[in-house]
């Protein structure tokens, strides 16, 4: 092939690389007006994967344990409130995909917080109600307070401030503990992810430009406070298999930098749709750590 075709396919491609980008640039970027066909896109979109999430988890999940008349239990003092966090995180994530989603598609700001930022709690609560069945667990009112403040989370700044200048965000690492209980904090690290407590994080981030706007900060540059506990092989010290398992429990609490990649400037949608992706992940960075048995801890890196 001559160099001169070579170099007509390259400008072919590269034109048309340039179109879908800036196709995909349009189709992402919010509508300045209520566009019915995106919201009603949004509402069968959602509707959809929440009914195939829940027909999913009773077909699957709840259906290897067995069935109870509804019942309650107070689960507050198990895995020193890791799980609860869980809650929280889930329930503020899913508000937060609930009202950009409908941003996207032009809907009020009124209505994106009606029906958006309560999509968490709603989701969360139906799963509950699944627990409440289940011999294995019961219907917390701990986990639907957390979900609650979740939710609130969202809700609360958009209303106060108008923006998300606190985030929720996670980091996991793995540890020990998992091996030693893999039925109860998984097998694999995608498993220990979701139920080794002992590896997560949960992170209060705040942008610093955002409460000092007249500043010179770097507007993605925030401060996160984060919980976390290790230590724990079950919810509480419990008996397990007619023996009691030592644990040395501990809650353990963090000070750290953190990016918000949500306020990286970029022209391009795609990127900022993958940052805002992304965003739910505290960025690595230098940590000072607390708790009561090991007092202040550097940590050069922390995920």
């Amino acid at each position: 092939m001559s160099s001169r075709k070579i170099l007509i396919l390259i400008c072919v491609f590269v034109t048309h690389s340039a179109l879908s980008q800036s196709k995909l640039n349009l189709f992402l970027t919010p509508s300045d007006s209520l566009d019915i066909s995106r919201r009603n896109a949004v509402i069968i979109t959602e509707v959809s994967l929440g009914t195939l999430t829940l027909v999913g988890l009773d077909q699957l999940w709840y259906a290897d344990f067995p069935r109870s008349k509804f019942k309650t239990i107070d689960d507050t003092d198990e895995w020193l409130q890791m799980d609860k966090l869980g809650h929280v995180f889930s329930a503020y994530q899913l508000g937060r995909v609930g009202a950009n989603a409908l941003n996207w598609a032009g809907v009020s700001k009124k209505n994106q917080l009606i029906y958006g930022a309560t999509l968490g709690f709603g989701f969360l609560t139906a799963v509950e109600v699944f627990d409440g069945y289940s011999e294995e667990w019961g219907f917390s009112w701990s986990d639907m307070v957390a979900n609650g403040l979740g939710t609130g989370l969202y809700i609360g700044q958009e209303l106060l401030w108008d923006e998300q200048r606190i985030t929720m965000k996670y980091s996991f690492h793995q540890t020990r503990y998992a091996s030693q209980r893999p039925d109860k904090l998984g097998d694999g690290f995608l498993e220990e992810m979701l139920k080794d407590y002992n590896g997560q994080t949960y992170w209060l981030s705040a942008n610093v430009h955002s409460f000092f706007k007249d500043s010179k900060i770097p507007r993605w540059i925030n401060v996160a406070f984060g919980y976390g506990a290790e230590g724990m092989l079950t919810g509480k010290n419990e008996i397990v298999d007619n023996l009691m398992i030592t644990q040395n429990r501990r809650r353990q609490f963090y000070l750290s930098l953190d990016v918000d990649l949500s306020r990286i400037q970029t022209n391009s949608r795609v990127l900022r749709t993958v940052f805002d992706v992304l965003n739910v992940i505290k960025v690595p960075f230098p940590t000072i750590s607390y708790n009561d048995e090991n007092g202040i801890k550097l940590h050069y890196i922390y995920f």
